[in-house]
């Protein structure tokens, strides 16, 4: 029998999860609630999903799956009025949000009085672009997705959930809420705080020091990309992720003060232990992979100042698809640029390399 498939949110990760769904299923009825018009309608244009709703209860008794793609505090929300509608016996509940414990034990709360599956769900992927019209179906491919148990995760619930997500070829991690909140309140959460607090202070710096806002480049770009992340979303996953962070934030004011202390000595040999020890761990850790596997392969040119350079690499790698590209050192003038490009896949990469290698002069290398 032809299930059905509700897509709660068709956002970037809603559609996305969407397209994956259909790759492999594509008997599968695949339908979508979004509040603002506008998803919805790229939605059904695209064939992301089948049917689509402002409404939340109008498919909500249809469902075989339901996915919550919304933001926590929303998803918290419709839990609860899930619980009120009439839905199929041994429906499966499954969310995407950042953070799982407050998620889990909502879940349960609202939910336990029924015959409702539910897995909690962080599908660790995303995108700086947004809404349906961004949606990828590549976008989960070799991405850790991490799956939550709770107390209405039946022993068939995560074999139907990863059935049904197969077509994501994503790889599938179990771990318990807490944990994974307390995991990602290190790697993700905070980092995003240290970002944007390096931001207010550049900002409060160059009242006083104005080249502040023309020498920010390199490192300083790099570590506060991030600052540019939707603030209401930032906003939730702190409130439902508080004790976890502020532990983290505690830890990291003792680091801070350990090293000004050994500035303010001058402690030459100790400094350095600082920087290679930093160094060390960032070489052992999966940064560039995604779920332990390399996602993404930079090449880097050593390029000159001249007019229509990059064109002209651009031009040799036409038929290449490239995911990104980037100039590294551009804030000085007496250097060679160094051109960073970003391929999805191994192959790519290497035909790059070859053609850049035969057909110019620059020095290449691949990280």
């Amino acid at each position: 029998m032809t299930k059905t498939i509700y897509i709660v949110g068709l956002g970037l990760i809603g559609s996305s999860l969407a397209l994956g769904i259909r790759r492999d299923h594509p008997e599968y009825r695949i339908v979508g609630y979004n509040r603002g018009e506008q998803s919805r309608m790229i939605a059904l244009e695209h064939g992301i999903v089948d049917e689509a709703t402002d409404n939340l209860s109008q498919f909500a008794a249809e469902a075989d799956m339901i996915f919550l793609c919304v933001p926590i505090q929303q998803t918290i929300r419709f839990l609860e009025e899930l619980s009120n509608l009439p839905l199929k016996e041994g429906v499966l509940v499954t969310d995407a949000g950042s953070t799982k414990e407050a998620i889990v034990e909502a879940a349960e709360t609202y939910l336990s009085a029924r015959n409702i599956h539910f897995i909690g769900g962080h599908p660790m992927a995303g995108s700086h672009k947004t809404g349906a019209i961004a949606a990828d179906v590549n976008l989960f491919e070799n991405a850790y997705y991490i799956l939550t148990p709770s107390r209405l995760t039946q022993a068939d619930a995560i074999p139907r959930l990863k059935e049904v997500l197969s077509g994501l070829h994503a790889r599938f991690v179990e771990i318990d809420a807490a944990e994974h909140d307390r995991v990602t309140s290190q790697i993700s959460h905070f980092p995003h705080i240290l970002a944007s607090s390096l931001m207010n202070q550049a900002g409060d710096y160059r009242k006083d020091h104005p080249f502040t806002q023309h020498f920010a480049a390199g490192g300083f770009r790099d570590m506060t990309r991030i600052a540019e992340s939707e603030p209401g979303m930032w906003t939730s996953i702190l409130m439902t992720n508080r004790a976890s962070i502020v532990e983290r934030l505690a830890e990291f004011g003792e680091r801070l003060k350990d090293i000004q202390q050994l500035i303010e000595a001058g402690d030459e040999e100790a400094i350095w232990q600082f920087f290679d020890q930093g160094r060390r761990i960032r070489k052992e850790m999966e940064i560039h992979k995604r779920a332990g596997v390399d996602s993404f392969y930079d090449l880097f040119i050593n390029i000159p100042d001249q007019e229509d350079t990059i064109l002209t690499i651009l031009e040799l790698l036409r038929g290449i698809s490239v995911v990104n590209i980037r100039i590294n050192e551009d804030n000085r003038a007496d250097i060679h640029g160094i051109l960073q490009i970003t391929f999805k896949n191994k192959e790519d990469l290497e035909r790059a390399e070859r053609i850049i290698r035969d057909q110019t002069s620059y020095q290449v290398f691949v990280d």
